[in-house]
């Protein structure tokens, strides 16, 4: 949500919430402490221990009036322009497989591919060197690895904050990675 990182909201039945004892201990969370025995403030303090992440909290709230200012419509626009144009530009590069469902209706901004032959991290390392930022690894997706026969992937989240230009470096980035690393292929990997 373009929020800080560390801040969340936890939601949950008023019932539950009360039947549960909190995990973690101090701060505004307690009502009263006996010799044997302590009861827990009212909700929502019962699970607020200790020093609150309040930039975060600001942030998030920041974050929320931001993406309902640009309405989800607008960002799901932009998005789908984005994804359209990194399948069509990726597609083309015939030393790169992708990893992504034909039906482009229900593809999301997410797209992982790798350079045939070549190791994810190598090649994320070298996209790091151009100024293009990727994820590289099993990206907590080990059973889809195992049935995909690999090990790991690169991929790239697109979002309201890149460009058709971010895109354009994107290959220029993986262009320069293959060429690094083509004359250590074996023909029969190329394709």
């Amino acid at each position: 949500m373009l929020a800080p990182l560390g801040v969340g909201v936890l939601y949950g039945k008023r019932e539950i919430l009360n039947s549960m004892k909190p995990f973690l201990m101090g701060g505004d969370m307690i009502e009263y402490v006996y010799e044997d025995n302590t009861t827990y403030a009212p909700l929502p303090n019962k699970f607020e221990a200790g020093t609150q992440n309040v930039g975060g909290v600001i942030g998030l709230g920041s974050a929320i009036d931001y993406i309902e200012d640009i309405g989800y419509g607008k960002i799901q626009e932009i998005e789908n322009e984005l994804v359209s144009y990194a399948r069509e530009r990726l597609s083309k590069l015939d030393y790169l497989t992708l990893y992504m469902t034909p039906n482009k209706e229900k593809h999301s901004s997410v797209i992982s591919f790798n350079i045939n032959g070549v190791h994810p991290h190598d090649v994320a390392s070298i996209l790091d060197s151009e100024g293009v930022c990727v994820r590289s690894g099993n990206h907590c997706a080990q059973p889809l690895m195992r049935y995909l026969g690999i090990d790991s992937t690169c991929r790239i989240s697109l979002y309201i904050y890149n460009t058709k230009e971010d895109i354009d470096r994107l290959i220029a980035a993986l262009d320069k990675a293959y060429n690094i690393f083509k004359k250590f292929l074996k023909p029969d990997v190329e394709k």
